[in-house]
């Protein structure tokens, strides 16, 4: 009876071992949120991929044309024109919400518990679910082009030059920017803010309130956004230009291997990725070599982001 009893306890004991370990990471491996690429563009595409390299088509169900797309607190959030806003918790089903205006929006950004969406007539939208949206003061009836966040401050860029706020509520304009240019991308990193815009107009800020005018002689083109990550800023736009700088100073032109427009560039997973016109895609692992991937569409795309 020992000895059956002990044959028993020893048995209880080794499938607790081998199958209460085994059967616990499979379920933090579940609950691990998986990186995922999301592209938007016009008529309504919306591209997913793990990688950067294969891309899926999704159903978006809108036809309007998307501009921008971010992701936070679990959320993607794309934004377009007539003021189209999708919601999506994984990247593949969409879910159309009421923002409120018709007006075009360019760009969403998440920060400090907040989605910041910004457009055309000097539109704000916020909201802190991506569900329920809500109009802002602006101050200004140019076009918002784009919206960052970082070092507690949202910045959004447009026509009419650069827009802080703290809360993204309320919003004061900045006037020492050094330019009267168009500015259409914004972005964060390495405690520094880095706006470009038309024609090849390069700003830096270390606070988003006093910002210095960067001369580069490496390209006369349109530079229409610019993204912070792996230590490096990189900012796209017209003709297929990259250039590529380690402190937002000094600037070097990267060969793309396309003169179609890049619209937007995103960082994730080791990878920046570019996408533009006629559905182009680029991807490189160090700012400097880029390598073209089948997007599988000819829509312009004209935002990317990465979850992680």
């Amino acid at each position: 009876m020992k000895i059956i009893l002990s044959s028993l306890l020893s048995f209880c004991l080794l499938t607790t071992l081998l199958f209460g370990q085994s059967s616990e990471r499979p379920e933090n491996k579940k609950d691990k949120t998986e990186g995922l690429f999301v592209t938007v563009g016009h008529s309504g595409i919306i591209l997913t991929s793990s990688d950067g390299t294969s891309w899926t088509q999704r159903t978006s169900g809108t036809s309007m044309s998307l501009r921008g797309v971010t992701y936070g607190n679990g959320m993607f959030v794309t934004v377009g024109d007539r003021g189209t806003i999708l919601t999506s918790s994984n990247g593949i089903s969409w879910t159309q919400r009421t923002s409120g205006t018709s007006d075009y929006l360019y760009g969403v950004t998440y920060g400090n518990g907040l989605f910041v969406s910004v457009g055309s007539k000097g539109t704000i939208l916020t909201s802190s679910n991506g569900n329920s949206w809500t109009q802002r003061t602006s101050g200004t009836s140019e076009y918002l082009q784009g919206v960052t966040y970082g070092n507690g401050l949202f910045v959004s860029v447009g026509d009419d030059g650069i827009l802080t706020s703290s809360d993204g509520t309320t919003w004061t304009q900045q006037r020492n920017t050094g330019t009267s240019e168009v500015l259409i991308g914004i972005t964060y990193g390495n405690g520094l803010f880095v706006s470009v815009g038309y024609p090849s107009i390069i700003l830096t800020s270390s606070n988003g309130t006093s910002w210095t005018q960067q001369r580069t002689s490496v390209t006369s083109y349109y530079l229409d956004r610019v993204i912070y990550g792996n230590g490096l800023f990189v900012s796209v736009g017209e003709e297929g230009i990259i250039l590529t700088s380690s402190d937002g100073t000094s600037w070097t032109k990267r060969t793309s291997g396309t003169t179609k427009y890049l619209f937007r560039v995103t960082y994730g997973n080791g990878l920046l990725v570019t996408v533009g016109e006629e559905g182009i895609i680029l991807t490189s692992s160090d700012g400097i070599s880029w390598n073209r991937r089948t997007s599988g569409t000819s829509e312009t795309l004209s935002g990317i982001t990465y979850s992680q």
